[in-house]
């Protein structure tokens, strides 16, 4: 028997707004609410911001990955590229001449690093921004957020401030990627839009700024001192590339963070 004069627990406040809740706490629930204005403002507050979430990527939180961007796809063609390109470069040493420039042909068709690097980033993007109450592993208030991102990263990693784009920082994850661990933090605008910002190693030559498209979304691509970084978000180029190149410059302390505006949008960090 669940007794309705339970204090009533932030998860529960959480699951009652997914429609997740036990019918027999239920009404308790709604008791709480009744006579907790702070606890109701912030369930309506969550509320709103879900309809947004909801509004913008329902139907992409329901379509299934592409396959060509699933880890595990890419980690296929992450190999089958190596070995083709090995093979060829043992037909040309072997062959030469004709036979060598035909491998060199078959080579240049694959996929570079730093593009299957992004279509991972792009592929973590798709999968979590359509998450209402876990689109992060840890929320941006906690202070062992960037810490323990930077250990398993193995590099120092700052969260760039993007307050001037109306974008607040929700938190990050760590995932797997095909070169190792990698770091996902998620931003959040007042109207529910969301982009993301991948990090992990790479080493390969540095790059400037790269915009690539894929399936209704884009990344902006760059790699530097031997770490690759990836800004995820809308099709609009401009808009886009704006972004990155102020997440660029913040990284490499080229440009202070820009200044919080005075009235930020209520966000809740629903995956903390």
């Amino acid at each position: 028997m669940t007794d309705r004069h339970t204090p009533v627990t932030e998860d529960e406040l959480h699951a009652y707004v997914d429609g997740e809740l036990p019918a027999d706490r239920r009404d308790a629930v709604e008791a709480w609410l009744a006579s907790h204005q702070d606890d109701a403002n912030l369930v309506a507050a969550w509320r709103a911001q879900a309809e947004k979430i909801r509004a913008r990527y329902g139907a992409v939180a329901n379509e299934p990955v592409p396959a060509r961007l699933k880890p595990d796809q890419l980690l296929r063609n992450g190999r089958r590229w190596r070995t083709v390109a090995a093979a060829a470069a043992i037909a040309a040493f072997i062959v030469g001449g004709v036979a060598g420039w035909m491998a060199r042909g078959a080579s240049a068709a694959a996929p570079d690093a730093l593009q299957t690097f992004s279509n991972e980033a792009l592929a973590a993007h798709r999968l979590y921004i359509g998450e209402v109450r876990h689109p992060i592993e840890v929320g941006a208030a906690e202070s062992h957020l960037l810490p323990w991102l930077s250990r398993r990263v193995g590099t120092p990693l700052r969260a760039p401030d993007l307050t001037a784009f109306d974008f607040k920082l929700l938190g990050g994850r760590l995932l797997p990627s095909a070169s190792g661990p990698a770091a996902l933090f998620m931003y959040e605008s007042g109207s529910g839009e969301r982009v993301t910002l991948y990090c992990s190693q790479l080493k390969e030559a540095p790059s400037g700024l790269r915009y690539s498209t894929a399936d209704n979304f884009a990344a902006v691509h760059w790699v530097e001192s031997d770490y690759g970084w990836v800004l995820s978000g809308p099709a609009e180029k401009s808009r886009l590339k704006g972004i990155a190149k102020a997440v660029y410059e913040q990284l490499e302390n080229r440009a202070p963070p820009s200044k919080r505006s005075k009235a930020e949008p209520v966000m809740s960090q629903r995956g903390s």
